[in-house]
């Protein structure tokens, strides 16, 4: 909602007009809690005053009238009391102060008790002024005698207004300082945040870059270093992305190179080309593209995050079944363990241990082994080979993509470099590790998923 270009819902405003809103409406309504309550306790102790000396006058006065039931002029002790009535049981005045000389009685509601005194704030039309009024009705010898004892408020009337107008100016200041100054102190405190916002703002497709962390080590600056690091971060996925595409365009350039310069050649002559070989050729290339692209689309789906259904796994009984699917060029040895269940998409394990398989295949020289137990809450399985192994140096740099140590571009000089990282990012997506180990000579392949309870 908008008056006059001013927005009036609080969820619209800023972070400082919300924190100095709040916080004035709360001093506000401290001040003026404050202020009823003292003022309160004042009036309170002003009554009280007059209370007690009101009773010690009518005390005073009322053994004054038992004694001697006076008559005419009464001499005033109090100088506050200086209202003074004596009224008989008929409601004749018969004694008075100066001040009340030939006025009828006060105006008070009678007392209710006999010997006890009441109090009174009733109004004087000949003093235009408030009275404090104490009563008390006693029994005498001479009858029943009602005793006034009234005190002018004129000076607190005459300054009420000036003292309620006092305190009304103080919580208004009061408030109105306080807005300022927890305006000023967000301000200041939003400050860093803004020189943030501007820097993030000017922050284009190009690097990153970073933001400014402010001195005091507090919440901003935590925030900053915060911000810093998801640059970082995100500097880091620009990299990984840009290789990423390099590597791609790399690797379907060969083939796809091969592909076009065959065709060519043949061509140009083409009554002494082989076509038969001609198209033998053009597929292998095409079989090397499609599985690039195969991998590629694996590899999407798993960095997106796509749900896939899993369901529970007899772990040991789809690594026997995989590992015997099909001859390979050395003997596998399979020691796979019954009754381990894991949770996962059988297809994308499958996957995975074809990938550790046929890199095993690749490197062994006359044995591969492949076993799966259960090791605590871990289903583990492990591939081995007799091969030359790997070194400790490039234990992390063949899971990364297109990456492919000399040996294993010598024996297959067409793969693609994907199938450890998808292997691996498998893992990940089960919630599981996978990791080249220390082995006896040969390169070990550690695989380790949550296992399932019977």
């Amino acid at each position: 909602m908008r008056v006059l270009g001013v927005r009036l819902s609080p969820s619209c405003w800023s972070v400082r007009a919300r924190v100095t809103a709040a916080a004035t409406l709360m001093v506000g309504l401290v001040l003026v809690a404050g202020v009823v309550i003292f003022y309160t306790a004042v009036q309170h102790t002003v009554y009280s005053g007059l209370h007690q000396r009101g009773d010690l006058v009518v005390h005073d006065l009322a053994s004054l009238v038992r004694d001697t039931d006076p008559r005419g002029l009464l001499r005033v002790q109090d100088p506050d009391f200086s209202l003074l009535q004596v009224v008989d049981q008929h409601g004749r005045v018969v004694a008075y102060s100066d001040a009340l000389r030939g006025r009828r009685p006060l105006k008070v509601p009678p007392p209710g008790v006999v010997g006890r005194a009441e109090d009174h704030i009733v109004r004087s039309e000949r003093i235009n002024a408030d009275v404090y009024v104490v009563e008390e009705r006693i029994r005498t010898s001479f009858g029943y005698r009602t005793i006034y004892a009234a005190a002018p408020l004129t000076e607190l009337t005459r300054n009420k207004g000036a003292f309620i107008g006092l305190l009304v100016g103080a919580v208004l200041t009061g408030t109105a300082l306080v807005a300022w100054i927890v305006a000023g102190a967000v301000r200041r405190a939003l400050r860093p945040v803004r020189v943030m916002s501007d820097e993030l703002a000017n922050i284009t497709g190009g690097e990153p870059g970073r933001v400014t962390v402010p001195d005091p080590a507090d919440e901003v600056s935590e925030l900053a270093q915060s911000v810093n690091l998801t640059l970082h971060r995100l500097e880091a996925l620009l990299d990984r992305q840009r290789g990423f595409v390099g590597d791609v365009s790399h690797e379907l350039r060969s083939p796809l190179t091969g592909l076009r310069m065959q065709l060519e050649l043949a061509l140009q002559h083409p009554e002494d080309e082989d076509w038969p070989a001609v198209a033998r050729a053009a597929l292998a290339d095409a079989d090397r593209l499609q599985g690039i692209v195969s991998d590629l689309l694996i590899l999407a789906k798993l960095g997106a995050g796509v749900h896939v259904e899993r369901e529970r796994v007899d772990f040991g009984a789809l690594v026997r079944a995989e590992a015997a699917r099909r001859d390979r060029r050395v003997p596998v040895e399979i020691d796979a363990a019954e009754g381990i269940a894991v949770r996962a998409t059988p297809e994308q394990l499958v996957r995975l241990l074809t990938n550790l398989l046929d890199n095993a295949e690749r490197h062994a020289r006359s044995r591969i082994w492949v076993s799966a137990a259960r090791d605590g809450p871990d289903a583990v399985l492990e591939v081995r080979d007799d091969g030359s192994g790997i070194p400790p140096e490039d234990r992390e740099r063949i899971f990364w993509r297109f990456q492919r140590l000399a040996e294993g571009r010598r024996r297959d000089k067409g793969g693609t470099g994907l199938g450890l990282t998808i292997s691996r990012d498998i893992a990940r997506a089960h919630g599981g590790t996978l990791v080249a180990a220390d082995g006896d000579g040969g390169a070990r392949f550690v695989l380790r998923l949550a296992a399932e309870d019977d």
